[in-house]
């Protein structure tokens, strides 16, 4: 790698405060987290920031539910995700809370910012009031029976039974879901963003080539049939920020999310000293990207970029999409123990597993990621024990037994760790392209070099000849080096045994170092470095996720 570091700014959606994580978030936070790692091996200076997006009617009505505030109820949230993801080795430089004065600040900045371009409009709009609750009602708290089949107990925005889509106006019966009272049509004044003003910037971004090519696609069929303002108020009750100049209006929670990013970045700089302007305003030579499901590209895709721009701010460098994740081919389902949360996976099986399984599957498209048991115990049993770990297990034992943990003074097979260092350019490619899964195949593919080398070897055999004794020492401090090459290309998957390993092989794993083969070095006692996936282990987490329905 030649040139200064890069500095870059990289961000996961923003989990909402009402929910523990499941394996469906743990999934696009391992992406980001690999690629952030990545980025950081190769001597790139980049931060990773999220936060827990804590505003809205749901979170309101959970709290009340639980008899608590919803501050109480949004920070014992954080706390339980931040648990989570740590222990799937996720590590943010900064995790926050919407529900902050940083967030308050900037939201209310960014919209007076909206207000003063003339891209706010107010109008009159009539929607369904629960009287018994007080508070207007979301089509998710409507439920009625469906008007094109008649199924009951439908929520008001699709019908579960036929599929058809309507408005809550036209459920049979309706009621809140809230309160079991017949709803009334009351009018209200709302605010809307003027998506239409941004017509030419947003054709402009779609078309940069920033986006992946089906979320562009995507994007530009909501373009050509018409951009729609955006209603960005709620009213009272609501919980969050209320809009500077209109009482009892707050802002809508999908309009402060995405500013949550902004306002993490703020605290996180304040604490590090990094500097906060170079990569919020244009032209500060910094990157931006955002890891986000492909269910929530509209805001990300419209709104987010308009609303930057409008408030002289930067747009992102890219905005970065995957699909979802299902288990044994089908929707993660609580009756058949497959909507496995995070706590439950942590509670039995290593997080170092999952990411190496979700590294194999991942790649740079917004195809849907599936999460296959038993393919999961096979591949996980296979590649990283049977194949990679098994060439440091191998070679430590010999060098342990006769050499005092000491390699050879020579390389005696420089080209072929040369060809695994040499490797190292195309996988890193794969890396930051986000083909991971090409990366791990051609990782294993190397790894099944190493271990053709060693059979063909036979230092067991020469082990029984003392003349030999050089030989096998040599023999095995090549597996050791294509080991180290190995462990240094699966760090940012792998990180607790890539620290395992920098401990036994005494040298750094960052890609940077990677440089020629380690001669006449003293190893540490090997340890063991990752355990076999035990499918009992497996079946015990899918009942346990059953038990948890």
């Amino acid at each position: 790698m030649t040139g200064s570091p890069r500095q870059i700014l990289v961000t996961s959606a923003l989990p909402y405060a009402n929910a523990p994580l499941h394996l469906g978030h743990m999934l696009e936070q391992t992406q980001t987290d690999i690629w952030v790692r990545f980025q950081r091996s190769r001597g790139n200076h980049c931060r990773y920031v999220c936060a827990d997006d804590a505003h809205g009617t749901a979170i309101m009505l959970s709290a009340e539910a639980a008899g608590r505030s919803p501050e109480d109820h949004i920070a014992a949230i954080k706390a339980k995700h931040e648990d989570d993801s740590a222990g799937f080795l996720i590590h943010f430089d900064q995790y926050h809370s919407t529900h902050s004065p940083e967030n308050q600040h900037w939201s209310e900045t960014i919209f007076q910012r909206l207000e003063a371009g003339g891209h706010i409009a107010i109008r009159e709009i009539i929607q369904a009031f629960d009287p018994e609750k007080g508070l207007f009602l979301a089509d998710r708290f409507i439920k009625g029976a469906c008007p094109k089949c008649g199924a009951s107990d439908q929520y008001g925005d699709n019908c579960e039974a036929c599929g058809a889509t309507y408005s809550p106006a036209d459920l049979i019966d309706p009621v809140s879901a809230l309160s079991g009272a017949t709803p009334i049509n009351k009018a209200s004044l709302h605010l809307f963003f003027a998506l239409t003003h941004f017509e030419t910037l947003l054709t402009d971004w779609i078309n940069s080539g920033q986006l992946q090519q089906p979320i562009a696609n995507k994007l530009r069929e909501w373009l050509e049939a018409g951009l729609q303002d955006w209603d960005i108020s709620r009213d009272a009750p609501y919980f969050g920020f209320e809009i500077p100049g209109y009482p009892d209006k707050y802002f809508y929670v999908w309009l402060d999310a995405p500013i949550g990013y902004i306002a993490s970045h703020q605290v996180m700089c304040e604490r590090t000293g990094d500097d906060f302007d170079s990569y919020w305003l244009p032209g500060g030579g910094t990157e931006l990207y955002h890891f986000i499901g492909k269910d929530i590209v509209n805001f990300h895709g419209l709104f987010w970029p308009a609303m930057l721009d409008s408030a002289g701010l930067r747009q992102p460098s890219a905005v970065y999409a995957h699909g979802f994740l299902t288990v044994n081919g089908v929707k993660m389902s609580k009756s058949r123990g497959t909507f496995i949360l995070a706590e439950t996976y942590l509670d039995h099986l290593d997080p170092e597993y999952i990411r190496y399984y979700f590294a194999a599957k991942l790649s740079s498209g917004v195809d849907d990621i599936d999460l296959n048991l038993e393919d999961f115990v096979q591949r996980v049993n296979a590649d990283l024990i049977g194949k990679v770990v098994n060439i440091a297990s191998r070679c430590a034992g010999f060098l342990r037994k006769k050499f005092d943990n000491k390699m050879s003074s020579e390389c005696v097979e420089p080209a072929l760790v040369q060809s695994f260092i040499d490797a190292g350019t195309d996988i890193a490619a794969l890396y930051e392209a986000r083909e991971f899964n090409r990366a791990m195949r051609d990782i294993i593919a190397l790894a099944d070099r190493a271990n053709q080398y060693i059979d063909e070897k036979k230092p067991w055999v020469m082990a029984k000849d003392e003349a030999q004794a050089e030989q096998v020492q040599a023999v095995c401090s090549v597996g050791i080096n294509l080991y180290r090459a190995l462990a240094t290309y699966l760090k940012p998957v792998l990180p607790v045994m890539a620290e395992k390993s920098e401990a036994f092989l005494q040298t750094s794993l960052d890609w940077t170092a990677l440089q020629a083969p380690l001669k006449d070095h003293s190893l540490a006692p090997f340890q063991p470095l990752l355990q076999r996936v035990d499918t009992d282990v497996v079946a015990a987490m899918v009942e346990a996720s059953k038990s948890k329905a």
